[in-house]
């Protein structure tokens, strides 16, 4: 799992939701969880961590985290 859909299922939000939040479309918060864009522009990731409240360096949101792990 990714860090981004970590973050966004702990703040129980749904990818449409966080899309509305970051201003982008839903779509594009899927395939970047699903990992189907392989590298989402720095704009994009800077517009998620904004949404997310998430103050590390934006490309970490692309990080693999453990499912038992909680921030």
């Amino acid at each position: 799992m990714l860090r981004i859909q970590r973050l966004r299922e702990d703040q129980g939000l749904s990818r449409s939701a966080l899309a509305r939040i970051a201003l982008m479309h839903a779509a594009t918060v899927g395939q970047i969880e699903s990992c189907y864009i392989g590298r989402p522009y720095q704009s994009q990731l800077e517009k998620l961590a904004a949404a997310l409240g998430f103050t590390g360096d934006a490309e970490e949101l692309l990080e693999e985290v453990d499912i038992d792990e909680r921030p």
